[in-house]
C-alpha cells in the first residue's frame, strides 16, 4: 500500500487498546501507522509500552498548564508537528474542548464502553447492570462536541449473564475493545484513502 495515515493515540493510563492498534497496524495490509503516543499523565504506564514496541511517546502533563485552552495548544501543536491524519483516543481521560475538536473535524476516533446512546460518560458496565439490561457493549465514534455523541463508526456486544459483575463485564468487554477498535481504524482510514482527501 503505497499511502498510509500517520495516527496519533493519546492515552492516560496503561494503553491496552493503544497496544492494540499498534500490533494492528504493524499488519502489513493496514492502511495506517501509528506514529505518536502522548500521555496527559508522565506515569502512564502505556507510554513505557509504546516505546517498548518502538513508537515515539511523549506526555504532555495536563497539571502543568494554567488552563485547558494551553494544555491543548501544546497538545495540538506537539501533534501538527508531527503530520498527524488521525487521532485515536484509547484511555485519554481528558474530555477535549469544542476548539481542540474543531481543528480535527471527523479526524478523532474514540472508543467508549457501552452501545451508544446508551450510557454516556463513566460507570457504563454498572449502569447496565442496574438497567437490567440483556446485552453490552463498545462503540467506536468520532469525537464531536457532545460527550460521547459523535457518528457511530462501529459496535460490537457481549450478552450479560446472571453472576455477572461490573468488573467480569469490563474484563470481558476489553477484549472486543482490542477487536473492535482497529478494524473500525481500518474502516475509517480506507474511507478517507478512497475519497483522495488531502492530508
Amino acid at each position: 500500500m503505497s499511502k498510509k495515515l500517520r495516527v496519533a493515540i493519546l492515552i492516560s493510563g496503561r494503553g491496552s487498546n493503544m497496544v492494540s492498534l499498534v500490533k494492528a497496524a504493524r499488519t502489513p495490509d493496514f492502511p495506517a501507522e501509528i506514529v505518536l503516543v502522548i500521555s496527559n499523565r508522565p506515569d502512564a504506564a502505556g507510554l513505557c509500552k509504546a516505546r517498548d514496541m518502538g513508537i515515539e511517546a511523549i506526555a504532555i502533563d495536563h497539571t502543568d498548564y494554567p488552563s485547558r485552552e494551553s494544555f491543548e495548544s501544546d497538545l495540538h501543536e506537539t501533534i501538527s508537528d508531527h503530520n498527524v491524519d488521525l487521532i485515536c483516543l484509547a484511555g485519554f481521560m481528558r474530555i477535549l474542548t469544542p476548539y481542540f475538536i474543531r481543528q480535527w473535524p471527523n479526524k478523532i476516533l474514540n472508543i467508549h464502553p457501552s452501545l451508544l446512546p446508551k450510557y454516556k460518560g463513566l460507570n457504563t458496565h454498572q449502569r447496565a447492570l442496574d438497567a437490567g439490561d440483556k446485552i453490552h457493549g463498545c462503540s467506536v465514534h468520532f469525537v464531536n462536541d457532545e460527550l460521547d455523541g459523535g457518528e457511530i463508526i462501529k459496535q460490537a456486544s457481549i450478552d450479560i449473564k446472571k453472576d455477572d459483575t461490573a468488573e467480569t463485564l469490563a474484563q470481558k468487554l476489553i477484549a472486543v475493545e482490542h477487536k473492535l477498535y482497529p478494524e473500525a481504524l481500518k474502516n475509517v482510514t480506507i474511507e478517507l484513502l478512497s475519497k483522495n482527501e488531502a492530508f
